[in-house]
């Protein structure tokens, strides 16, 4: 390796500055301490586990975004995590599963993914995420909702913030009404992603399928707009099974308590909205800003993600990264100031300093032969330590 070569990083791979890094630790601080107001009870897992663990039950779509390496101890294989979700789903399925009927379970930390999951996104983002265990009405997606976008607000998320909002149980339903194979459906998913029309057209035109079915699905693509797109949609799927309806009705429902608990907050509903196709069971959300396409929090619904674990439960909740969010938080408005003094073993110093330190100043010693850029100095004058502005005329 060239020395050029010595300090360079992983592509995908990125480092905080001091001025980042503080702002992180700002913002990391204010928002746990908001979460754990709501009553969410924080958590910290392994960064690794043992892979069968990590990628269990519906975790296992993360497979490819996961690094591996053998444990020299025990010879079997681990995993770096890449989501901290499914960790956290097995602290409240094993570890906590006695503690309430109704789990609240937030969390952060370092995440390391393969490959980016878009352009010119981090491979090791900052994960941050809150859980609700034990429920599995609209009113928990709600909580979710509400939490994410308050969180997104003290981040200092800037212009407008927008939610789309979908249920991945509305084409999961028409799917199987239509009795499409795992081929067809993968298909006609894709193309749903893309919101490619013709493309749908194409293969639906392809199956053997009822005519109602085929034409549910093709107007799938096209239900996406505000609160009215609802209506629209009961009234093009009222020949849906159950569940279909089901979930339509739990969107409206949602709609209703964002009038009251969203106030100012644009939400658009996609019915063809997929992400988290194979992880999620039910509402899916995702959050934007006026100046982005790309989304700044997701969320949804899991039902039995503790199956695996012994310790089925309905589940919601979201995750963000915080290093998106990071340059958008809020400076602080008043800055602090910088006490430096010479390198000494006065205990009287000693004690000056600790103080300053305790009073929230920031205050350096200058090590022998070095001087140390500061607005204020803690000198000894007249046989006592003081603090002056620098520049003022001392002897020490």
């Amino acid at each position: 390796m060239t020395l050029k070569e010595s300090w360079l990083l992983p592509e995908g791979i990125d480092e905080l500055m001091p001025e980042e890094a503080t702002q992180l630790e700002r913002m990391h601080r204010l928002l746990v301490d908001r979460m754990q107001s709501w009553g969410y009870h924080l958590v910290v897992p392994p960064l690794i586990e043992y892979l069968d663990s990590l990628l269990t039950g519906t975790a296992k779509t993360l497979d490819l975004q996961t690094f591996k390496l053998i444990d020299q101890l025990s010879g079997r294989l681990l995993g770096v995590r890449a989501d901290m979700t499914p960790q956290v789903a097995r602290i409240a399925a094993h570890r906590l599963r006695n503690n309430a009927e109704i789990l609240r379970l937030c969390y952060i930390g370092s995440v390391l993914h393969t490959l980016p999951a878009s352009q010119a996104s981090s491979r090791n983002p900052i994960q941050l995420g809150a859980e609700i265990y034990g429920h599995a009405g609209p009113e928990s997606d709600m909580e979710s909702i509400q939490l994410m976008v308050e969180l997104l607000e003290i981040s200092g998320a800037t212009g407008s913030i927008s939610l789309d909002i979908g249920h991945v149980g509305i084409y999961r339903g028409l799917a199987d009404y239509a009795e499409l194979d795992q081929e067809q459906e993968q298909a006609i998913f894709s193309a749903m992603q893309r919101k490619a029309l013709p493309e749908i057209l194409n293969l639906l035109s392809g199956y053997a399928i009822t005519e109602t079915a085929r034409s549910m699905l093709a107007a799938l693509s096209e239900l996406n707009g505000d609160v009215s797109v609802l209506g629209k949609a009961k009234q093009i799927l009222h020949d849906a099974p159950d569940s279909v309806l089901n979930a339509l009705d739990t969107l409206v429902v949602l709609a209703e308590m964002a009038k009251q608990r969203l106030p100012g907050i644009q939400l658009n509903f996609d019915l063809a909205e997929l992400r988290g196709y194979h992880y999620h069971t039910g509402v899916v959300f995702a959050a934007y800003q006026s100046n982005s396409a790309q989304a700044i929090a997701l969320g949804g619904r899991y039902d039995d993600i503790g199956q695996d674990f012994g310790h089925a439960q309905p589940a919601t909740g979201f995750s963000l990264d915080l290093k998106k969010l990071v340059t958008r938080f809020p400076k602080p408005t008043e800055k602090r100031q910088t006490i430096s003094t010479v390198w000494s073993m006065d205990p009287q110093q000693l004690e000056w300093v600790t103080n300053l330190r305790e009073q929230g100043n920031i205050v350096v010693f200058e090590l022998p032969g070095s001087k140390t850029p500061s607005e204020k100095k803690l000198i000894q004058q007249d046989g006592r330590w003081q603090v002056v502005e620098t520049g003022t005329n001392t002897r020490g």
